[in-house]
């Protein structure tokens, strides 16, 4: 105790020697010792026990202990997180008196060695902070249980021990420092010792430590081994399996070496860059290659035989000559030349559009005349759902052609199309190249889906590199920025996709042949529901016919209120929803066959997307006739007169500005001919009229509309309303003239859906009316215009 002030000017740097020799049984501990809280776990009597303590916290605790007549200190578990801002109020009331053997700080830590002696509770805390002081008192064992008993728990737990040794070696150094101070007929000693062997938590061991009865502590001790013999099993078994693993990789890695030098010693085998050369030759043996790709790819080989394998370099030429192999140069598959087939093909894959079949048959029929079909590019326009790329997988199966589709659509680079130039790390080629890969041949069918969804950006402009690649006069000699040798693509035939025209280039769009798919009639749809939709449904469903019946009325009312579109996908869509709310039913055990009435088809898939389509009529209210992706709908102008205090004209509807123009063009025609139409002039001199086109919440454009404003300013200069229930559409000019216009067929359909069977439409338009099925012109009576003379009578019969 004389070297604590040298040690105290020393900083604790050296050792410190405060015990003394190991305790004696008989030993009397003192009744007022300090207190060092700790956190993680209580320690037990007969423990040699390392400490790691901070000096700025405990410290003034070890000056105390070696200024006091006495060795001894008291380790108690605290309920706090750390042992530095433990209260003592978070004291356990059951510790474990020590003795300190040696205190050494060292890297900025307090070293403590200390020998764990006895069992101690606290009668009474002497201090509310640090240093620590308590007045305690030492349990002594209870005698309870019978000798025999105690020595077969002792026995259980020399053998639960003697399990764990061989699952963790440290045990059996545990075990030698315990058998040179104890035996294994001291149970107490025993117990603890057992209790300190396992990993269980803070509480469960407290429990030990507090349990003064021997039987009690010897059944708490056998619970903890026999839980810490599970988890060494445990561990053990997964240590095992990673061990076999690794063994097993192991042997097979050296196994595999052995036999690969095994190999090459015999001849058999190559190393890994004459085994790619060898690889790349045997690709291209039989296949026609252009003299500049052969001259390329002999090149590069020998460029790779001088190369190291682990070389960057060697990999890039090794990639660049995988793709020139891979490419099928000279082979072509071989036309299915037979017309009758591709008729069937078309026939079975889609139903109606009979319009639209007779002009892929003149393609093909031009084709076959030839002896063979290249050089063309066909783009399918329509709306959504209408067929366009089952169509192009149409064409391709009825002639016996391998088939590749990607979409252009929101492309940026033009890199997708030309290949990446190999200066680029991961530099790949184009989308053309990977067709011809993917399809082995050099004339499969490439299908460009949305190719009015093609972007540019700072990378480039898709758009025009498509020009070279989709040029019959250019395509034979196309050339991949990657693979920078010529490609003949003359033989392929492309099949774009498009919903509009308006955002395709022109010079794209005049290296194309149109083809118009404009949408589905009702009775179409219901065909197709029918033979395709509603079959392909069920099977998707895992239904069969005679579970679920569909009506052909529910089919039509769903066509009619909730698919009212010019394709089918929302049709099909409607069809599943059908299906799966079905097949709940069937596992909830509904009797079947389940019957889908129409009546029923709220219930079924909610309140319709589509209401009939409301007439409206009187002065200045006119019926137009309207395009849209839908398919077409009726469109109803409203004209009024606001007031007389001053001249004026305003549009709403939320209207574009093409058809803005239009109403001021129709505007203009009837001020100036009001006096022609038996209409006062006067009317317009002081008026402000309004023309309204209702559903103002959609946007509404384009020039079709003409006739129809014209009609409703003059109702409303006359006064008078229509004559007849009729329709009409037509662009005007300033002098009257009647315009063409399309969507004729769509807005035909509109207007019998809405029970109208008298249109007005431009005499140009005829053409494109006689060419609609009868079906469709049936009952209906169509009179057409040059001239808003034509019109005239038309709206309140003759002058």
């Amino acid at each position: 105790m004389a070297d604590n002030n040298e040690n105290e000017e020393n900083g604790l740097e050296s050792e410190l020697i405060i015990g003394g020799p190991p305790a004696r049984s008989n030993e009397v501990l003192p009744a007022n010792i300090y207190i060092l809280p700790v956190t993680s776990r209580p320690f037990f009597p007969g423990q040699a026990v390392p400490l790691l303590m901070s000096p700025d916290h405990w410290r003034t605790t070890f000056d105390e202990l070696a200024a006091s007549p006495h060795d001894i200190v008291g380790i108690i578990l605290t309920e706090s997180d750390s042992a530095e801002v433990a209260k003592p109020e978070e004291f356990r009331k059951v510790g474990t008196a020590c003795r300190v053997h040696r205190v050494q700080k060292q890297e900025g830590r307090l070293q403590v060695l200390v020998e764990c002696l006895q069992r101690f509770e606290i009668s009474q805390l002497m201090t509310e902070e640090a240093p620590f002081c308590a007045h305690v008192s030492y349990l002594q064992e209870k005698e309870g249980a019978k000798d025999d008993e105690i020595k077969a728990y002792a026995m259980a737990i020399i053998n639960t021990i003697k399990e764990l040794l061989p699952l963790n070696p440290l045990y059996v150094e545990e075990l030698r420092m315990f058998l040179d101070r104890f035996g294994p007929d001291d149970p107490s000693h025993l117990s603890d010792f057992a209790a300190s062997l396992t990993t269980s938590d803070r509480e469960e061991l407290q429990d030990v430590l507090e349990a003064t009865d021997l039987m009690t502590r010897m059944e708490k001790v056998l619970v903890l081994l026999h839980k810490e013999l599970e988890l060494a099993r445990a561990q053990n078994k997964i240590r095992k399996v990673v061990e076999d693993k690794m063994q097993t990789q192991q042997r097979e890695f050296f196994l595999r070496e052995q036999l690969k030098v095994i190999q090459q010693e015999l001849g058999i085998a190559k190393d890994d860059k004459t085994a790619d050369v060898d690889e790349f030759r045997q690709r291209v043996e039989g296949l026609t290659l252009p003299a500049d790709v052969d001259k390329r790819i002999e090149e590069e080989l020998g460029k790779l035989s001088l190369l190291e394998t682990g070389s960057p370099e060697y990999g890039v030429t090794r990639n660049y000559l995988d793709w020139l192999t891979v490419l099928p140069w000279g082979k072509n598959s071989e036309d299915n030349l037979d017309l009758k087939h591709a008729r069937q093909q078309l026939d079975a894959d889609h139903y109606g559009l009979d319009d639209v079949k007779k002009r892929i048959e003149e393609f093909l029929a031009v084709g076959i005349t030839r002896g063979e079909i290249s050089g063309s590019i066909i783009l399918l326009v329509g709306p959504p759902g209408v067929g366009k790329t089952s169509l192009g997988k149409s064409i391709a199966a009825a002639m016996g052609r391998k088939f590749y589709r990607f979409s252009v659509g929101g492309t940026r680079d033009e890199a997708e199309i030309k290949g990446h130039r190999r200066t680029y790390i991961g530099a790949m080629p184009g989308k053309f190249v990977q067709a011809l890969k993917d399809a082995g041949s050099m004339n499969p069918v490439i299908m460009l889906d949305e190719i009015d969804k093609i972007g540019n950006s700072y990378q480039g402009d898709p758009a025009s590199a498509l020009l070279e690649a989709l040029d019959p006069e250019q395509n034979a000699d196309f050339l991949d920025h990657y693979l920078d040798v010529r490609a003949d693509l003359s033989k392929v035939l492309f099949i774009c996709t498009a919903n509009q025209l308006d955002s395709i280039p022109d010079p794209l769009l005049d290296r194309m042949e149109v083809i118009r798919l404009s949408g589905y009639l009702g009775s179409e749809k219901l065909e197709i529901a029918k033979r395709y939709l509603l079959p392909r449904q069920l099977k998707k469903a895992g239904l069969k016919r005679k579970q679920v019946q569909v009506p052909v009325s529910t089919l039509r009312k769903i066509i009619e209120d909730y698919a009212r579109y010019a394709g089918v996908r929302r049709l099909d869509k409607q069809i599943g929803a059908l299906m799966r709310k079905s097949a709940v039913r069937i596992l909830d055990d509904e009797a079947t066959p389940i019957k889908v009435q129409k009546d029923q088809l709220r219930d079924w898939l909610g309140s319709p997307l589509f209401q009939d389509e409301r007439r409206l009529s009187g002065v200045g209210v006119i019926t137009g006739l309207a395009w849209t992706t839908m398919g077409g709908a009726t469109l109803h102008i409203e004209a009024a007169k606001t007031h007389n205090f001053t001249r004026g004209f305003k549009l709403t509807g939320q209207l574009g500005d093409v058809m803005r123009e239009s109403a001021e063009i129709a505007y203009g025609y009837i001020v100036g001919h009001a006096q022609d139409y038996q209409s006062q002039a006067s009317f317009f001199e002081k008026a402000f009229i309004h023309l309204h086109v209702p559903a103002g919440a959609t946007p509404k454009d384009g020039p079709s509309a003409g006739i129809t404003m014209a009609s409703a300013l003059l109702s409303l200069a006359r006064g008078k309303q229509l004559a007849r229930k009729l329709a009409m559409t037509g662009e005007m000019t300033l002098t009257g003239e009647v315009l063409p216009v399309g969507g004729i067929r769509e807005k035909v359909i509109a207007a019998k859906r809405a029970k109208i069977r008298e249109l007005i439409l431009p005499q140009d338009n005829r053409d494109d009316f006689e060419r609609l099925p009868e079906y469709i012109r049936k009952g209906l009576k169509v009179h057409f215009a040059t001239h808003f003379n034509d019109v005239e009578p038309l709206l309140f019969g003759k002058r």
